[in-house]
């Protein structure tokens, strides 16, 4: 044991079923081999991501602590233990990088108040790999999560950010349930303004992927599926 404090380790995970090294660097997977203790969302999908990257650790040494909607957050702290017994911790996303539209971020801000060094490792983001390809502003931009469910609520928020994304000519990044992407991109097409941009990137990193922006009014002569398909949109108004 180091009796030195231990780091928090962010791993970031693929966004999907493809070979982890295709898209992660060879730095993921040594760490992954030299930690024992990990943060997880889903511990089955964890494990099956550890054992796929690193077939030859040892999974029952494996300690986990679950960090999910059922988590308590009086139990958070208690997951640095280790790191403060001087053993590193790694906190694993689910899909992509753990901090951004991830719960992760929480034990991450416990890590900071308790002094424990946090290190990112380089990883696939879906946010900023759409806005590369996006062909849209990445000097100003902001990521929304998800929009209202509420129908009127929706419409009204789908304006203010065509608004803002003018006023501000800041690019509106946000996301939907994937079984509700195709409704999506219908309220897009018929709320926004006809040539405000709109970037739909699905499925990204994988031989499925699909990036394409262009307007409003021609997204509604362009149709494409989008049903249960990771996807971040984008809009900007020029």
């Amino acid at each position: 044991m180091n009796n030195s404090i231990g780091k928090l380790f962010l791993i970031p995970t693929t966004l999907g079923e493809n070979e982890p090294l295709e898209v992660l660097p060879i730095k993921v997977k040594q760490t992954i081999e030299r930690l024992d203790t990990f943060i997880v969302e889903n511990e089955k999908t964890a494990r099956r991501f550890i054992k796929k990257i690193a077939p030859e650790k040892s999974q029952p040494s494996l300690k986990i602590f679950h960090l999910n909607k059922f988590t308590d957050e009086a139990e958070l702290p208690t997951f640095l233990y280790p790191c403060l017994n001087g053993f590193n911790v790694g906190l694993l996303s689910e899909a992509g990088c753990p901090g951004i539209a991830d719960p992760g971020a929480d034990i991450v801000k416990i890590a900071h108040e308790k002094s424990i060094k946090v290190v990112p490792l380089v990883g696939p983001s879906s946010i900023l790999l759409a806005l590369m390809a996006s062909g849209m502003n990445g000097q100003s931009f902001a990521f929304n999560g998800y929009l209202p469910i509420d129908k009127g609520e929706r419409k009204s928020e789908i304006k203010r950010l065509e608004r803002l994304s003018f006023d501000q000519n800041q690019s509106q990044i946000f996301i939907e349930t994937p079984y509700r992407n195709n409704k999506m991109l219908e309220d897009l097409t018929s709320i926004l303004e006809n040539n405000t941009n709109v970037c739909v990137a699905c499925d990204i990193t994988l031989t499925s992927e699909f990036i394409k922006t262009q307007t409003a009014n021609q997204w509604k002569k362009n149709k494409v599926d989008l049903h249960k398909r990771p996807t971040i949109f984008i809009i900007h108004k020029n």
